[in-house]
């Protein structure tokens, strides 16, 4: 796993960046997990349940707003000799504010993810997308990038999380009213009424396991996505 830059939505020349594009990109086709394999150390370790996997995810995604931002709105201040140093600096001092601003207002949740908030600074997809995207485009375009990509590091994590939680005990977002707030029981759910559970779901080999059956499943759609893509453009009677 490398740190090395991650590449930012082609757009034609003249033209800023298409929003539809960064959006694809960020949820589907360059999702942090999926397709990049990033970020693989949080998401192991506090993927038990969608609701751990939802804080963390909505914990980077303000990171990555808030970096891509930064660093577009400063970028023509800043030498391209300490480009990097400096952009660490900016995202070491967001994920502070984030982890002080949870131990304040979600001490519960602060609590369950613990270390993994602070290792958001080397998270690999936010100084990539800093340096790939960010760096690079208009401030508006910047911050779209990072809400994509966030989203799609918050998909990975939930879909990752609930997939474990309900294979390992049966349950959807348990605990969520206790570590987000009162707002979120809603998602409070029992859908194996009963189920004693399946206890290696919960447990790193289970993470693994199941990282790779819904990479697999990424791969697949991602595949039959482009052979109907590739058969649209075909002309009329090109098959023939």
């Amino acid at each position: 796993m490398s740190c090395a830059p991650e590449h930012a939505p082609a757009a034609p020349a003249g033209t800023g960046p298409r929003y539809r594009d960064i959006v694809r990109d960020g949820v589907w086709d360059q999702n942090v997990v999926f397709t990049q394999m990033l970020a693989l150390c949080p998401l192991m370790a506090v993927t038990g349940t969608a609701t751990n996997g939802l804080g963390m995810g909505l914990a980077s995604t303000a990171v990555l707003v808030a970096s891509n931002t930064l660093v577009a709105s400063l970028r023509r201040w800043v030498s391209p000799s300490v480009r990097i140093p400096v952009f660490i600096v900016l995202i070491a001092t967001l994920v502070t504010l984030v982890d002080m601003s949870l131990n304040a207002w979600l001490h519960d949740l602060h609590k369950v993810l613990g270390l993994f908030i602070a290792l958001i600074v080397v998270n690999c997809a936010i100084l990539g997308r800093a340096e790939a995207f960010a760096s690079r485009q208009p401030v508006l375009a910047s911050a779209a990038d990072g809400l994509a990509m966030g989203a799609g590091f918050t998909l990975a994590l939930v879909v990752l999380g609930g997939t474990r939680e309900l294979l390992g005990s049966g349950t959807l977002f348990a605990g969520a009213s206790l570590l987000l707030g009162e707002s979120f029981r809603f998602l409070e759910l029992t859908l194996v009424p009963g189920y004693k559970g399946f206890l290696m779901m919960i447990l790193p080999p289970g993470g693994f396991l199941a990282l790779g059956f819904l990479m697999a499943l990424q791969r697949v759609g991602a595949a039959r996505r482009a052979r109907n893509k590739a058969g649209e453009t075909l002309p009329s009677g090109a098959g023939a």
